[in-house]
């Protein structure tokens, strides 16, 4: 998708990107913020809703996610006040895993509070199924404004595992741009979970998330 050489970044282990996120997260007033998404699977132990999903009380993670609505109201109200625009792309593989069917619900959540996101499944889409290199890396792609591009990175259990940090303008317009034409191409959150999430059954699931034999 981009070629991003590690040599060009700072390499962020998992504590130091997250403090350097939260010292960057706000600090792009009257700018954008795009996310690229193509693992299936992840693991988010600590999160109550992912915990309870993970070992398989479905209605209990979805009635968690529901009690996330001020917390994102209290996020949305602060990206209008600060004239960001929060833009997500979501790639998918169907059928679903579990981990994507539960993400959907959380996703859906975060649309209804001004986050604009949109799905682009592999199954319809020949630029999702390029990215199958992504996925099977399990990273994902963040731009904070102008000057900051993160490739985000997981171990093999799907858990956060730090970031790389690029600062170089060009190459953060170059992954903003690529993010935007996939953005074009994909179907609103709201739409694809009202046909392809909501008739679902809830997921059969392992310890770690994943769908069980």
């Amino acid at each position: 998708m981009l070629d991003l050489d590690d040599a060009a970044g700072t390499e962020l282990p998992l504590d130091e990107y997250r403090e350097d996120f939260r010292a960057r997260q706000w600090n792009i007033p009257h700018e954008d913020s795009w996310k690229l998404e193509c693992g299936q699977h992840f693991t988010e132990p600590g999160f109550p809703s992912w915990d309870a999903f993970a070992r398989g009380a479905w209605e209990k993670s979805l009635t968690l996610l529901e009690e996330e609505r001020d917390f994102l109201a209290e996020f949305g109200a602060r990206a209008r006040r600060e004239h960001i625009g929060l833009y997500r792309v979501r790639v998918v593989d169907e059928p679903l895993t579990p981990y994507l069917q539960w993400e959907l619900h959380l996703l859906r959540l975060r649309a209804e509070y001004g986050e604009r996101i949109r799905v682009l499944s592999t199954a319809r889409s020949e630029s999702a199924r390029r990215l199958a290199p992504e996925e099977a890396k399990g990273q994902e792609l963040l731009t904070l404004g102008a000057h900051t591009l993160y490739r985000i990175r997981y171990d093999p259990s799907g858990r956060l595992a730090g970031a790389a940090r690029f600062s170089d303008t060009s190459l953060v317009a170059q992954a903003a741009e690529r993010m935007s034409r996939l953005y074009d191409e994909g179907e609103d959150v709201a739409r694809y979970f009202q046909r392809s999430v909501a008739p679902l059954p809830p997921p059969t699931v392992g310890p770690d998330g994943r769908r069980r034999a």
